[in-house]
């Protein structure tokens, strides 16, 4: 059965910084491409980033470019979220989610499997 959990999530001031966490069980991780969305109320999921299974290449949403980093221990089979500069428009819950073949990395019906979210509050 495959999980993803993530962590990490929390309040934090305008321009701080946190670090998001998705542990991932039961499946290959390496090969899977890795992404994060975010969901705010009233609002449709939002890609954030995805890093490719094969390659380690990265794709960033326009929002975050610059700001945020994703990254992937494959050792560890956790994938991260480094964001800094966050902004109160960042406040929103993220899910990490697992695609294998096919689809637009940047679209949500591409991913097979999801984690139930971490909130992530941005005060300004």
């Amino acid at each position: 059965q495959v999980q993803l959990v993530e962590s990490g999530g929390g309040l934090v001031q305008a321009g701080g910084s946190l670090r998001l966490s998705c542990a991932a069980s039961g499946l290959t991780f390496s090969p899977y491409t890795m992404g994060w969305f975010r969901q705010a109320p009233g609002k449709e999921r939002e890609f954030v980033a995805a890093i490719i299974g094969s390659s380690g290449r990265t794709v960033y949403g326009d929002s975050v470019k610059g700001r945020f980093t994703i990254s992937r221990d494959n050792a560890k089979n956790t994938l991260y979220l480094q964001m800094n500069s966050l902004k109160s428009e960042d406040t929103a819950i993220y899910y990490c989610a697992a695609k294998m073949y096919g689809g637009s990395w940047y679209s949500p019906g591409s991913y097979g499997y999801w984690g139930q979210g971490t909130q992530v509050t941005v005060s300004s």
